[in-house]
């Protein structure tokens, strides 16, 4: 059994093509080798004839193989619209000493951009903070994932550049531009200029009235953004995106800053249950593996 990635292979590791395509490679083994077996990932571009239809678009060859009937599928049937919508705001970089929260983000992105070209299906990359600082075609062809590997493979290398999240505007923009029903993915740890969650989901709610379905991954490093786990002793803590500095020890504030980051998850957690949008909680310690059965799931919905 292959040692699974840590961060710390993506960032020693200068080709993102490679590590993306070993991720979903393996994924798909232990898929095939799991209670997931069900969610087709080799077949995308077949679908199972259905007694009475014309047997014009019959694959032949694939009956051959497995004395099953299937029928070629053409582009405009098979092809899922998917916009990932990536933050690269100064709290992503977080933990400074292994940016784990954007590097662990990268890799996910390119390994579902990877899966969805596998799939036959059509990914665009938005790069996003105060404003959005990217944008690409949604395309499914092969050259297409090239270019958006490259692009992730250079933003794992940027320098972050002090600005305030804002991404309840980014979403809104999103939701004027794409013009037809997609999957939009969002990786974000939702921190940013926003005091509550009113903002968020009122552009969570643009998105859902153009009819368009949402997949949240909020990133985070849970042993100290949420249960701020850090050992008693003075520290100078520093917001990212402000530069505010606050000299405290951890004893300080320790309760209320847990249940004001509980409280907010669990408001960001209800809310996309009443609004039928997947909201998948990942802690950056644990395995890539979640994000693509998250993805699988959400896709499942969608067809």
């Amino acid at each position: 059994m292959k040692k699974p990635l840590t961060l710390a292979d993506v960032q020693k590791f200068e080709n993102m093509e490679f590590l993306a395509k070993q991720l979903v490679e393996g994924f798909i083994t232990g898929l095939h080798q799991s209670p997931y077996h069900g969610f087709s990932v080799e077949f995308s571009e077949h679908r199972l004839y259905n007694s009475g239809e014309s047997t014009r678009h019959i694959d032949w060859k694939v009956f051959a193989r497995t004395d099953k009937l299937f029928v070629k599928r053409f582009e405009e049937e098979t092809n899922l619209r998917c916009h990932m919508l990536l933050d690269v705001s100064p709290s992503m970089y977080y933990p400074v000493e292994n940016r784990g929260k954007i590097t662990f983000s990268i890799l996910c992105a390119a390994a579902l951009a990877t899966l969805l070209r596998k799939q036959r299906d059509a990914v665009g990359l938005v790069t996003f903070a105060d404003t959005i600082k990217q944008q690409t075609p949604v395309r499914s062809t092969a050259s297409h994932l090239h270019t958006l590997l490259l692009l992730l493979q250079k933003q794992l290398e940027e320098e972050p550049v002090r600005v305030e999240t804002n991404v309840p505007e980014v979403i809104h923009q999103i939701a004027q531009q794409i013009q037809k029903r997609s999957l939009v993915v969002i990786f974000s740890d939702m921190l940013g200029r926003h005091e509550n969650s009113d903002a968020i989901f009122a552009a969570l709610q643009h998105l859902k009235h153009q009819k368009h379905e949402v997949l949240i991954f909020h990133v985070m490093d849970r042993k100290t953004e949420e249960e701020f786990d850090f050992a008693e002793r003075p520290y100078v803590f520093v917001d990212v995106e402000t530069g505010q500095e606050l000299k405290l020890q951890p004893s300080q504030v320790k309760e209320h800053y847990r249940n004001a980051v509980a409280t907010y998850k669990r408001e960001l957690e209800l809310k996309c249950g009443q609004y039928k949008i997947d909201f998948v909680p990942v802690d950056i310690t644990e395995p890539f593996d979640k994000v693509l059965y998250g993805y699988l799931v959400k896709r499942a919905k969608v067809r």
